[in-house]
């Protein structure tokens, strides 16, 4: 195949101009990274305690593990013990599962009844303190949470391990928007 465009300079084409000045402008009043972080460097992220009055005995490291890896795998940020530019600490205070009135789908028996399959909710909160030693105005205490709903057939290590998993990740992804998008 062999296209032949005539007649057009596309240097020369007023069109072309104005998307180059344009797309100069945008580029200029907006950054495409996305991050509020400007100036800071370095981050501290201290363990999360689990302070839950039900205690899951993995949470703790998880969470902090998780919230670590997060911080430091997508931002530019350098993890350090002492003197950070932004602290983030906080504890564990809730870990319950619940049964829930929520039914889930409705499975025919060999008999032609049916029956519904119970379901339980999972919560899990965390209260957070943001310290931005260069800007403390955008420091913060916040409590975040959130919920999975499961059947109430899994079982205890199940749980940890599969929807454990899912509401830790909902609420780092809430923490780190607040800080490093800040929108």
């Amino acid at each position: 195949m062999n296209f032949k465009i005539k007649n057009i300079n596309i240097m020369q084409s007023r069109v072309f101009w104005l998307l180059l000045i344009g797309l100069s402008v945008l580029n200029s009043c907006y950054s495409f990274t996305g991050s509020s972080l400007k100036d800071e460097k370095t981050i501290q992220i201290n363990e999360f305690p689990n302070n839950a009055a039900l205690v899951n005995p993995t949470l703790s490291q998880q969470f902090s593990t998780d919230i670590q890896n997060r911080f430091l795998q997508r931002t530019t940020l350098k993890g350090t013990k002492e003197n950070a530019d932004i602290l983030v600490e906080g504890e564990i205070t809730d870990y319950s599962i619940t049964p829930t009135t929520i039914s889930s789908n409705t499975q025919t028996t060999s008999t032609g009844g049916t029956v519904q399959e119970s379901q339980n909710k999972l919560t899990i909160t965390v209260k957070v303190h943001y310290e931005n030693k260069l800007h403390p105005d955008l420091s913060f205490d916040r409590t975040y949470s959130d919920e999975a709903v499961f059947n109430s057939s899994l079982s205890q290590s199940d749980i940890e391990a599969s929807q454990v998993k899912i509401v830790n990740e909902r609420i780092i992804n809430k923490i780190f928007n607040d800080i490093v998008a800040n929108w």
